[in-house]
């Protein structure tokens, strides 16, 4: 692994400029559980069902993530659902994470335990997350900020906590990273009081 790859918030002088995230389509299994894992448990709302425009015979379901970005999913009700963790290869997906309000955090861990959905719970320096599954394996991983971080400015705090990673010589970056980037840049360091757990490195 190389270690002169340069890390910044400034785009590329590359030939196509994205705008943003539209949608990330998954392969589901039937409609019933995927409604009930991601609307009535992860509370998104549906927002569009049709028929995938590419295979008549299955449904296309499409949820708002919460902020107007949508995750959709490719479902058929001869499919089965299948709990069991995913083996992860090459150009699978590992994980997909979704925000979560840092005052709503202990509130989701409760929410969890009544739906009896297992999670483990780590505190990843730079953020807090919640692990789960849904009904098909994947893992989901509900993660919140430690700090405010102004989201037209995340990608700006990230790099520079990313060089003030460097300079302190640690190995991943930490709270102290991220709240010295927030004041490098004279954002607002405003803490988010959260649960203690542990890092999870390494697992």
């Amino acid at each position: 692994m190389t270690d002169d790859i340069e890390i910044t918030a400034d785009r590329p002088d590359s030939p196509i400029q994205l705008s943003g995230t539209d949608h990330v389509t998954l392969v589901g299994s039937n409609e019933e559980d995927t409604i009930a894992f991601y609307r009535d448990l992860l509370g998104m709302p549906l927002v569009l069902r049709q028929p995938n425009l590419d295979d008549p015979d299955s449904m296309h379901l499409f949820f708002d993530t919460g902020d107007g970005r949508i995750i959709t999913f490719f479902v058929s009700d001869d499919r089965q659902s299948n709990p069991q963790p995913l083996r992860h290869q090459i150009g699978s997906v590992h994980h997909l994470s979704f925000s979560v309000d840092p005052e709503r955090f202990v509130e989701t861990k409760e929410a969890l335990e009544e739906a009896e959905h297992s999670y483990n719970e780590f505190d990843r320096g730079i953020f807090h997350s919640l692990y789960t599954r849904d009904h098909n394996g994947l893992t989901i991983e509900l993660s919140t900020d430690k700090f405010d971080v102004p989201d037209d400015r995340r990608g700006e705090v990230l790099a520079t906590a990313q060089r003030l990673r460097e300079a302190d010589g640690a190995d991943f970056a930490e709270e102290r990273h991220l709240e010295g980037a927030l004041e490098e840049l004279g954002l607002e360091v405003e803490k988010y009081e959260l649960p203690d757990a542990p890092s999870g490195a390494g697992l």
